[in-house]
């Protein structure tokens, strides 16, 4: 194998690849990237068995071949060559790859290519194309609510479904529930439903955000997803088990419905949230025509502000955690919200305005008196 290239080509490439590369398993080509020259194409892949990713790299090729090389110590040189190219050559006698750029020379050990699995390929029969922008627009809005915690599969993953003009994603840890529904603007050829992990969604909303491309095509398969996305490819394990009947945690009535500006009642939660500490929950309390946002903890401080809000009936305080109520808040990207609630105890909902395209539901933190 011998090919070279442009340094900042390089470097682009390799800080979109190497973010998938693996940093904990006992196999080392997982924690390498591999260099794939075919006489027409070069491409850099990796994985770490749950979510893979390949891109292009525009090279000169003077010889095909295939080697793995140590994605991170390979993304440093690469930030530190001198010169505006690079070139690489495969020493299989030394097992190694000589780089060269500019005056500067490095001989990296390769890893075992064998031990490199085979990246899933999209397939024509699934394949259903969608608007890019919309598409990471979706992702965008749920992604905060999937659950970090690895001890629940299911819920660190982001259920996608699609048919005709209808775009929708839901996301929950059990303690938040995001759902974003998006009408598009053509219909679609084709539909799907994947339970994809939230990860692989957001490293696709990132090499969506450094691309131009006004589609992405995506290929569910049995246990697998494929997203292409110009001229890179995503693929995915799908996640194992039923998502959580999210409708069934919906309520069908409410006993008060409070249209508020969101800007001002995010202001207001990002200043308070400041003294809730140590998970001291927020405390909004609703008299007639007033919401009072407060929070305390001991051996801190305290903090409370009031706003006008179009509230009638008997007073009443419900309790949240800050940094769920703010993920809530910043995932709205309308100028008002409509806050829906029940009683101290029961969720409470964040939606859009008149088209409630998003809703964001709340589990109550109990409050000490």
């Amino acid at each position: 194998m011998k090919i070279s290239c442009s340094t900042a080509e390089l470097l682009t490439q390799l800080q979109t690849v190497t973010r998938v590369a693996s940093t904990r398993s006992a196999v080392q080509a997982l924690s390498g990237v591999k260099l794939a020259v075919t006489p027409e194409a070069t491409e850099l892949l990796a994985t770490d068995m749950d979510v893979g990713l390949r891109v292009p790299l525009q090279t000169e090729i003077e010889r095909p071949g295939e080697v793995v090389l140590p994605a991170r110590l390979l993304l440093d040189v690469a930030r530190a060559l001198p010169a505006d190219r690079v070139s690489f050559e495969l020493r299989a006698s030394e097992q190694d790859v000589e780089l060269i750029s500019g005056s500067a020379t490095f001989h990296l050990r390769t890893l075992r290519v064998e031990d490199f699995p085979a990246l899933p390929s999209p397939s024509d029969e699934t394949r259903v194309v969608l608007p890019a922008e919309a598409f990471v627009e979706t992702i965008a809005r749920v992604a905060r609510s999937a659950s970090k915690d690895e001890t629940r599969p299911i819920l660190t993953g982001i259920l996608m479904t699609a048919s005709e003009r209808e775009l929708r994603m839901v996301a929950t840890d059990s303690y938040r529930l995001s759902i974003k529904q998006t009408t598009l603007e053509q219909p679609l050829q084709g539909t799907l439903e994947a339970n994809v992990p939230a990860r692989a969604l957001q490293e696709l909303v990132r090499i969506a955000q450094q691309s131009e491309s006004e589609d992405v095509a995506v290929s569910v398969g049995q246990n697998q997803v494929v997203f292409e996305l110009d001229g890179a490819t995503l693929s995915s394990r799908l996640l194992d088990g039923q998502f959580p009947n999210y409708r069934q945690l919906l309520p069908e009535s409410v006993e008060h419905e409070l249209r508020l500006a969101t800007a001002e009642l995010t202001e207001v939660v990002r200043r308070i949230s400041l003294l809730a500490q140590k998970n001291t929950p927020l405390r909004l309390g609703f008299r007639e025509g007033e919401l009072t946002v407060s929070a305390q903890t001991p051996d801190v401080g305290e903090a409370s502000e009031s706003i006008p809000v179009p509230f009638h009936g008997e007073p009443f305080e419900i309790g949240f955690n800050p940094e769920f109520l703010r993920d809530g808040l910043d995932s709205l990207e309308s100028s008002e919200l409509v806050l829906k609630l029940i009683s101290p105890l029961r969720p409470g909902l964040i939606e859009s305005p008149d088209s409630g395209d998003f809703v964001y539901l709340i589990m109550p933190i109990r409050l000490n008196v």
